[in-house]
């Protein structure tokens, strides 16, 4: 990530009106360019094929592309975040609707797809803001070992980390119940 250091901070509403807004986030009134590579973008996409088909049959909640953003740091309102999917049970959003700019509740599932320049520290902060948040359910997929780390709150029945490897399955645990995939299958 890098971050582009305007002359002034930038207002989570101002950054809705900035040309290709998507391509950033927001930390403590400073754009930060999201960085997603091809390889990325592309097990990212069959992430959200799979959860999609799911979706098209458990009527269960809203999945998000990386251009859904979240406005929902309590301790942060200058904060913007934008993972790489994610995704919202039904019953949480105001009348069932995604709004047009900013998600303002955390997503119960937010997942991120490394790219190679993402750097740890980065990452690991991204994922303590949205456990803090309080997103109960956080799958950090790293191309590179074809591992998915999934990430809870510390008082999780299940432990705050678990690591898949490709022989793996993965599930939606209690936030897309009876979802289930090979991890394998998120990147062939």
């Amino acid at each position: 990530m890098s971050i582009i250091t305007p002359a002034t901070e930038i207002t989570p509403e101002a950054l809705l009106k900035i040309p290709d807004a998507i391509k950033y986030e927001l930390v403590d009134g400073q754009l930060v360019e999201r960085q997603m590579g091809s390889e990325s973008s592309e097990i990212c996409g069959r992430i959200l094929v799979q959860i999609g088909i799911f979706l098209l049959k458990h009527k269960l909640g809203h999945l998000l592309a990386s251009e859904g953003s979240y406005q929902c740091f309590a301790n942060a309102p200058r904060k913007v975040r934008r993972p790489d999917a994610s995704f919202i049970r039904n019953g949480r959003l105001k009348d069932e609707r995604v709004p047009k700019g900013h998600v303002l509740i955390p997503p119960d599932l937010a997942i991120e797809v490394l790219s190679p320049g993402d750097l740890a520290y980065e990452v690991d902060e991204k994922i303590g803001e949205y456990l803090s948040a309080g997103v109960p359910l956080v799958w950090v997929v790293y191309p590179p070992s074809r591992t998915v780390v999934v990430r809870r709150p510390r008082t999780s029945p299940l432990g705050p980390i678990s690591e898949l490897d490709e022989t793996d399955m993965i599930s939606g645990e209690d936030v897309l119940p009876g979802f289930s995939a090979s991890v394998r299958e998120f990147f062939e």
